[in-house]
């Protein structure tokens, strides 16, 4: 499988080298242009290489954008007709600056690039992991320790196939529901960065520790709880 990336920062490239040893071709872009992601490439090997981000979106049987919240609309949208897309998205708005409908929680980052996106299928999954965690925490099929991941998205098939990629580089993929669940999991919830931390440990040299899919579940019912005080 290509998966094309849309961004190409501290996710982007995690998720390329998870792809890579997992199998898959890979197509990186990102607003610079390709000739600042030749060192990343070179690292990667024959199984990477750079593209325009229309060009990544073209190339990619699973497409995943993970850029700034705020730059959501130059995301390409025709090239991603008919395609699944992983949306990676977290809401700063001191970098982003203030949108109105995730302020007031009448939406959220997944349903506005899904908007953006009518004719695509929009998965959220890999927003609630810390970068460094989601590159050591992978594990074989069947592991003990295999670490969960929460995935929320409006179509069926698109979330089997985005459960499917996950299984593929070492995590196992826990289904939140439709995109409209997906603040479950999005930033300053229980279920955000903290299950996959050792208790105790603090940013920016916190351990990381699998997170079951029973943990997982514990910290979206707080997310809830805290919702619904």
């Amino acid at each position: 499988m290509t998966i094309g990336l849309i961004g190409s920062g501290n996710i982007g490239s995690t998720l390329a080298r998870l792809a890579v040893d997992a199998g898959h071709d890979v197509v990186l872009s990102n607003r610079r242009g390709p000739d600042t992601l030749a060192e990343l490439v070179a690292e990667l090997g024959p199984r990477a290489r750079t593209a325009t981000p229309t060009e990544a979106a073209e190339a990619g049987d699973l497409v995943v954008v993970t850029v700034p919240l705020r730059a959501y609309r130059d995301v390409p949208a025709e090239p991603l007709r008919g395609k699944v897309v992983i949306d990676t998205n977290n809401y700063y708005p001191d970098r982003d600056g203030h949108i109105a409908e995730l302020d007031d929680e009448s939406t959220t980052t997944s349903e506005l690039l899904q908007a953006h996106l009518p004719e695509s299928w929009v998965v959220k999954a890999f927003n609630n992991i810390y970068v460094d965690h989601l590159a050591v925490l992978h594990r074989p099929a069947g592991a003990p320790d295999r670490t969960v991941l929460p995935i929320a998205g409006d179509d069926e098939e698109a979330k089997r196939r985005v459960t499917e990629f996950l299984d593929s580089i070492g995590y196992d993929a826990l289904d939140v529901g439709p995109l409209s669940e997906g603040w479950r999991f999005q930033r300053d919830t229980a279920a955000y960065v903290q299950p996959y931390a050792e208790p105790g440990t603090a940013y920016p040299t916190w351990s990381a520790r699998p997170a079951s899919a029973e943990m997982l579940r514990e910290a979206l019912q707080a997310a809830q709880r805290y919702r619904d005080r």
